[in-house]
């Protein structure tokens, strides 16, 4: 039953996390998100909580733990005095508008208006399942769908420039991606920081080099990737391609993290292919 319990878990992490994505407004964010709701649901789990509607529930607790993030967030972004940077009919085009929006637009939505409209326009539900997911009458969802629709259509077209990665950190992404293309791994795990910790979204965390020199030992086990240089919602990034596709769209990313001229932190990202879905990236 806990297998079985754990698997059903696996198969919804794309729904909630393509839900937790547009309610943060970062793919990244969301995928944090998701992983902290996975640890509350399994707790939850543990304690014999009642899943007789397990979908909902599960969107319910990553709701939960959407508005905590956006709350935290709030919070930080007073003590540091500053406002959010945001990049950017019938009901045929009110749905096309919110899955074609950039994520930071949903940013710019109350959080009732945000869920309603990505749990009906983005994922498809009913009235009816909004509110019961939402803990919201059906009044209470039509409302704020509908100021939420009027919002992104006011909003529509309206991106930032996607800012210009700084030169060294090109010239660092550069340097991981040339050594990884020629399968040099040792000079890769040369560059590891003696504390590194590696993040394989959706698999494992390791900490240390010695462990995480085994990540590219994995990886010299497939011959079919390939990096280039990028970046991922501003952020310094690797865009992972199958080789001889470098012109199509990466099939997941990889972001490094440096200090001190070495790697601290790697988040990869190949487990979890469905952060692709609304990712504004760039090369």
């Amino acid at each position: 039953m806990a297998d079985a319990l754990v698997d059903w878990m696996a198969t919804m992490r794309p729904q909630l996390h393509r839900y937790a994505a547009r309610m943060m407004g970062s793919v990244f964010d969301g995928e944090d998100v998701v992983q902290d709701a996975m640890a509350r649901a399994a707790e939850a789990l543990k304690a014999g909580a009642d899943i007789a509607q397990g979908e909902a529930w599960l969107f319910r607790i990553t709701h939960n733990t959407a508005l905590d993030a956006l709350r935290r967030r709030r919070r930080q972004e007073a003590r540091d005095a500053r406002a959010p940077e945001i990049g950017q009919s019938s009901d045929d085009t009110d749905r096309r508008i919110a899955v074609e929006a950039n994520l930071g637009t949903f940013l710019h939505l109350a959080p009732a208006q945000s869920s309603c409209v990505i749990l009906m326009d983005v994922l498809g539900h009913s009235l009816a399942e909004a509110a019961g997911i939402l803990g919201m009458t059906v009044p209470g969802v039509k409302a704020a769908l509908h100021r939420g629709r009027t919002r992104l259509r006011a909003l529509a077209g309206y991106e930032d420039a996607p800012p210009s990665l700084p030169i060294a950190d090109r010239h660092r992404l550069r340097s991981y991606a040339e050594h990884f293309n020629a399968h040099d791994w040792d000079a890769l795990r040369a560059m590891l920081a003696a504390d590194v910790k590696l993040d394989l979204v959706n698999r494992a965390r390791l900490s240390g080099a010695p462990d995480v020199s085994v990540y590219f030992t994995h990886y010299a086990d497939y011959a079919d990737w390939r990096l280039t240089v990028g970046a991922a919602e501003g952020r310094p990034a690797l865009l992972v391609h199958r080789r001889g596709a470098e012109h199509d769209p990466p099939s997941y990313v990889i972001l490094p993290e440096w200090r001190d001229g070495q790697i601290a932190a790697i988040r990869d990202f190949h487990f979890a292919p469905y952060i692709m879905d609304g990712l504004d990236w760039s090369v």
